[in-house]
């Protein structure tokens, strides 16, 4: 199945500048997901990452991987038709093994790739990969665990 991004911000609560998937090419429920995020000159972060070579931040590498998994675990857990009503979040846990091979720059299709390793209830962990034009840019092994979503509490 495939989604648009008004689909995936059916989904992830992230909104623009920190919205990093683009669209979801596949996604087969409690195995895997495919998606990618095209890299552009206009992204902000290239204002000061870096003005005169700029380079996409490994960093927003890592969390567009972990957004791309959060929609494979949201989907897995909730259903195809399911709509964040804005009750759930997905938070990480950890992050081991990653490494970055090749910098990413703009113009760029950054392809997002990561298949479930365990599942547990709420808790999710996902080897992702990261790819431009079939070359390995990064990779990583991703914890998260899908909450709900609680109201901070002003201690007066």
């Amino acid at each position: 199945m495939q989604y648009d991004i008004q689909r995936i911000k059916e989904i992830l609560p992230h909104r623009y500048p920190l919205l990093l998937v683009d669209r979801i090419v596949s996604l087969n429920i409690n195995q895997n997901i495919e998606a990618y995020k095209n890299v552009s000159i206009n992204e902000e972060i290239f204002n000061g990452h870096f003005p005169t070579q700029p380079i996409y931040p490994g960093v927003y590498i890592i969390e567009g991987m972990a957004q791309a998994g959060g929609v494979l675990a949201f989907v897995s857990m909730f259903g195809e038709e399911c709509v964040n009503q804005g009750d759930k979040i997905v938070y990480f846990m950890s992050i081991d093994k990653a490494k970055f091979r090749n910098p990413v720059t703009p113009g760029d299709k950054l392809v997002y790739k990561l298949e479930v390793l365990k599942q547990k209830g709420g808790i999710w962990v996902l080897q992702g990969y990261a790819y431009v034009e079939n070359k390995l840019v990064a990779e990583a092994e991703l914890k998260a665990m899908v909450v709900d979503k609680t109201e901070k509490k002003v201690h007066q």
